[in-house]
């Protein structure tokens, strides 16, 4: 017979292997000493903005480059429907406990097991550190863009400098500083698949009307690809896309969850943000990489160039090459900021959810305690710095071997994100079994279409893709052992954190449903919620606001 929820209330997690049990039966990571800085308007445009990178503005050129139009379209229509599921079941674990210093990693280690949560964690944390040098170095080059006399040295360090200070000092910094990135990010990608929509129908200056002319020729994919089979090397090129996508969607969904733990009403917020993540989705990448394969040819000359010299600035986004093949003069130094906006806004999120993760590791006893401490705004600050320190990595990009280390960051993080996401699905699988061993799943506080299904859709599709991101160094002629480590290193790292954890703490292989903690954490969400006053507009401004974001 089931135990009532109201036996278990008191229930605690289990005892943690790392630390003594007195210290570590929840009290840390609920009685986190961080303060929910974050607004209804800063999660909304965490959501929004987490959306549009570099990978978008930029990345998708190569993209197109290699595999075509069609391809690319097809890769964000999967990938976006990839994404929204893990946003679905982050909201909903999320929305369900919404504690102070919650974190994937900490979803992750309390509905499946330490070990897993230990990897997954510093999966997480490493990720998001190589991301800051990563986009860190992409807005020096960004600014290069304009032949600054200037070392790209000293921007990389300004740019640094001024993360540092967004992230240490408030959370509310951080936030009021992601809203206005971010709405200057959304602003230009509205502005640009409207432009694009203009191109279509011929009303650019040259009045050359585009419609799907590059879709004809010179074709919809790039034929031959990698086979001579025509219907193989179409399918390849569409997986192949799917793969290059990956870096424009990897760990944007989890940007919530982190920020969740230092929101203002999170059970309200949370779902408003994920259920409106899909119309973001398509509005942004579905429509942008469409407006992308119609304004530039796969293989426009600068376009390959572009791609070619590894420049991460508008001489190589495909909006700014078909914009100047419009005739369009100026728009270029424009895009370019936005760009420049977009990676340093991405670098500044990525210290933001490092340092989260670092502090939800520490106060699962993880990762030592001096990651706990918080200055009086609530900012866990040493984890701000440990996390920001790698990003000091970026100045590697002042040697000639500095595009081989960040080629290799780009693939680890987004191998690294797959992984993760297979796992955040197992955790929500097993989340909702507990919720369903105790009777409470039908009261869950946020619920999502299509579950439990699109957790097996995500599981089976992307264990799939992270085991064949590497499948064209088996190609005759094609394999070097570089291309094939920085495919599959991700895998070994993985597996050494997780069986090094489990062998040295000798910890279970997967805690039981029936022994899952659902309970503890939860009453104070629960106390908070009902203290809470819902909002209401105070004129038709704030309505219309509202109804948006």
């Amino acid at each position: 017979m089931k135990d009532s929820p109201k036996s278990l209330e008191a229930a605690v997690r289990p005892e943690s292997p790392y630390d003594d049990p007195k210290d570590m039966q929840g009290e840390i990571i609920h009685n986190s000493d961080t303060k929910r800085g974050l607004s209804s308007r800063h999660i909304q445009f965490l959501a929004l903005g987490g959306c549009i990178g570099t990978g978008l503005f930029v990345g998708s050129g190569s993209a197109l480059a290699t595999v075509g139009p069609a391809p690319l379209l097809m890769g964000y229509i999967v990938m976006s429907s990839i994404v929204y599921f893990i946003m679905n079941m982050l909201g909903e674990m999320t929305t369900y406990l919404p504690v102070q210093g919650v974190s994937v990693p900490y979803l992750i280690t309390r509905f499946t097991e330490p070990s897993l949560g230990f990897a997954v964690g510093y999966n997480y944390w490493y990720s998001f550190s190589m991301l800051i040098a990563s986009e860190v170095t992409a807005s020096g080059m960004v600014i290069e863009y304009w032949q600054s006399p200037v070392s790209v040295g000293v921007w990389i360090a300004i740019i640094l400098v001024v993360i540092l200070l967004l992230n240490i000092v408030a959370v509310a910094w951080y936030g009021e500083a992601e809203f206005w990135f971010a709405s200057l990010k959304i602003i230009a990608i509205v502005g640009l698949i409207i432009l694009g929509i203009v191109l279509f129908f011929g009303g650019g200056p040259n009045h050359d009307r585009l419609g799907f002319r590059y879709w004809q020729r010179p074709g919809a994919f790039v034929e031959p690809y990698l086979v001579p089979n025509i219907n193989t090397g179409r399918f390849l090129a569409f997986w192949t896309a799917m793969i290059k996508c990956g870096f424009s969607f990897i760990f944007s969904p989890e940007l919530i969850t982190t920020a969740a733990g230092e929101a203002a009403s999170p059970r309200r917020n949370i779902p408003k943000a994920a259920k409106r993540f899909i119309y973001r989705l398509f509005a942004f990448y579905i429509l942008g990489a469409l407006v992308i394969g119609v304004i530039v040819a796969y293989n426009d000359k600068n376009l390959l160039q572009g791609v070619a010299s590894g420049s991460s600035g508008a001489g190589a986004s495909p909006f700014v090459i078909g914009i100047q093949n419009a005739g369009i003069t100026g728009l270029n130094h424009v895009i370019n900021a936005v760009v420049l906006i977009s990676a340093f806004s991405s670098g500044n999120s990525w210290v933001f959810a490092g340092s989260r993760t670092l502090y939800s590791l520490a106060g699962e006893g993880q990762a030592p305690k001096i990651f706990l401490r918080c200055n009086k705004n609530g900012v866990p600050y040493n984890a701000v710095i440990v996390t920001w320190m790698i990003g000091l990595l970026s100045f590697l990009n002042l040697s000639t071997s500095g595009s081989t280390v960040f080629y290799w960051f780009t693939n680890i993080t987004t191998i690294g994100g797959f992984i993760s996401w297979v796992i955040v699905a197992v955790a929500y699988l097993r989340w909702r079994s507990a919720l369903d061993f105790h009777g409470l799943l039908p009261s869950r506080p946020f619920i999502t279409p299509i579950q439990p299904y699109g957790a097996y859709y995500v599981i089976g599709f992307i264990s799939l893709l992270a085991i064949t991101n590497g499948y064209t160094v088996f190609f005759p002629g094609s394999f070097t052992a570089s291309d094939f480590l920085v495919s599959y290193i991700v895998f070994a790292i993985f597996f050494v954190l997780y069986f090094g954890h489990k062998i040295y703490y000798k910890t279970p292989w997967m805690t039981k449903v029936s022994e899952l903690d659902i309970f503890t954490g939860k009453d104070e969400i629960d106390r908070l919620e009902e203290e809470e006053v819902e909002p209401q507009p105070r004129n038709w401004l704030e309505r219309v606001w509202w109804w948006i974001a």
